[in-house]
């Protein structure tokens, strides 16, 4: 049996698998990770996949199709995102119309929110996987081999005699030893030179050592809040063996788990298992201004060079509106700790959260500006199906639109729908764009990355790529 797992064609650079999806200014471009890790399973039980990341690979529509009628799979696995929802399914139709006989299902956060409404957008669409979808993948094409009834794949909406049935939620992995290195997958079907993020030194890759994570930010569009789960210290360092051995040219390993640091003593365990194993290997995480100075420190000597941290602002009502669990306090100290450990850390702000304004976001642009890191990020409130923040906009009347492709400008960048009564989605994108330009363009900032890249050769070449993707932004759609 074959199967096909597809990141569709879209957008260039687009980056389904970001917490926020989009086409970044700085050229980030993520691995389709959890498509991947599906991969790893389903071919470890026996089944012939293949891998395709149109998106990767500049692939338009009828390119894609060529491949696919080529292959000519039993079951299509095609990835989903917000945004980019109407060309998914429109990708996923066209497929099902020139393959009759293949299998055709959507994966992801957007059909998991709003599985009937998603399943509504074609007929074509045989079904749509809620949540995590690894097993539901394989139960799936075991089911279809078999020819059996598809009533009992739990995490299984599909359709049936024209008729939509939705089978029980299917309970999260609990053993994620079980699922194979998703490095092993990225070595055989992708070119690991395609993915990029401008805080890390090219080429990465991407793994998770967790899933989950045990808070509730109302904004994150994560599935598995509060459904921490870790892969055991042993399974993980294996795997920075398997980077190290298999992939020497990998310059740096970021490890993509909600906030890594989750867990105090497994991260303490982690890291002096990469010392004792003598790992070279350089890596970053998501970590939490509430991670400490002993652990940091740790981390530090184990070979975590970055940081990415979601400040997101520091007005205290703000962080308490969406969940965030954090202070101002907390941020100085945490940058404070970095600083002394040497640390870079890539920091992201979030403007128009509830209750802001001009005169607020001016407060975080400055403050992100003290905190000074190496690199920031400065996003408008993005609101999607299934978050906190979603069901809250639409209450409040603040959601201009439902339609899902306007959640992007015509670049593919962030493009919020939230219209407040004194502060509109227009507003506060050119707010995001001057607090970039306010940070990027200190002279100080520009000494600071002038001598960092004449000091370290790996430093200078990706900031000159996340530059270059930077400043033509700036020229297109700022100066022009």
């Amino acid at each position: 049996m074959r199967i096909l797992a597809l990141n569709p064609p879209f957008k260039k650079k687009y980056s389904r698998q970001s917490r926020s999806p989009c086409v970044t200014k700085g050229g980030t471009f993520y691995f389709p990770y959890f498509l991947a890790y599906m991969v790893g399973l389903i071919e470890k039980n026996g089944f012939n996949v293949k891998l395709l990341d149109s998106v990767a690979k500049e692939w338009d529509q009828e390119q894609t199709l060529k491949f696919a009628k080529e292959f000519n799979p039993d079951l299509i696995v095609v990835d989903t995102s917000t945004p980019s929802i109407y060309n998914d399914v429109e990708v996923a139709t066209i497929l099902k119309k020139s393959l009759s006989q293949s299998h055709v299902t959507l994966v992801g956060t957007h059909p998991t929110a709003l599985p009937k409404e998603t399943m509504a957008l074609s007929d074509q669409i045989n079904s749509i996987c809620i949540g995590e979808y690894d097993y539901t993948i394989l139960e799936l094409a075991q089911s279809i081999e078999a020819e059996s009834d598809l009533k009992n794949v739990r995490g299984l909406t599909y359709r049936h005699n024209k008729k939509i049935h939705t089978n029980g939620p299917r309970e999260l992995i609990k053993n994620l030893d079980d699922l194979p290195f998703v490095s092993s997958v990225y070595k055989k079907h992708l070119n690991i030179k395609d993915y990029f993020y401008a805080s890390l030194c090219h080429p990465q890759i991407t793994i998770l050592t967790a899933r989950g994570c045990p808070y509730n930010c109302s904004f994150c569009n994560s599935p598995y809040k509060k459904s921490y789960r870790a892969r055991s210290t042993d399974n993980v360092l294996d795997e920075f063996e398997f980077i190290q051995r298999e992939l020497p040219y990998v310059k740096e390993v970021m490890i993509e788990d909600e906030t890594f640091p989750a867990d105090k003593k497994r991260t303490l365990d982690l890291c002096s298992g990469l010392m004792d194993r003598k790992i070279k290997v350089k890596w970053s995480c998501n970590a939490r201004v509430n991670t400490d100075y002993k652990t940091l420190k740790a981390m530090k000597d184990a070979g975590c060079r970055l940081l990415c941290v979601g400040f997101e602002t520091p007005t205290q009502p703000s962080l308490d509106t969406i969940g965030k669990r954090t202070t101002k306090a907390l941020q100085l100290s945490f940058m404070k700790n970095a600083n002394q450990l040497r640390m870079l850390v890539n920091g992201c702000f979030m403007l128009g959260l509830p209750g802001d304004n001009e005169n607020s976001i001016a407060k975080t642009i400055t403050f992100a500006k003290q905190l000074n890191p190496d690199t920031a990020q400065f996003y408008p409130l993005m609101v999607y199906p299934g978050t906190g923040s979603y069901s809250w906009a639409k209450e409040k009347g603040y959601l201009k639109t439902e339609d899902f492709s306007k959640w992007l400008d015509l670049d593919g960048r962030h493009a919020t729908t939230i219209n407040y009564p004194d502060l509109s989605n227009e507003k506060l994108g050119e707010l995001c764009d001057s607090a970039r330009m306010k940070f990027y363009l200190r002279s100080d900032y520009l000494t600071y990355k002038i001598r960092q890249s004449l000091t370290s050769p790996s430093e200078a070449l990706r900031t000159l790529k996340a530059a270059k993707t930077f400043f033509r932004y700036l020229a297109n759609n700022i100066f022009s």
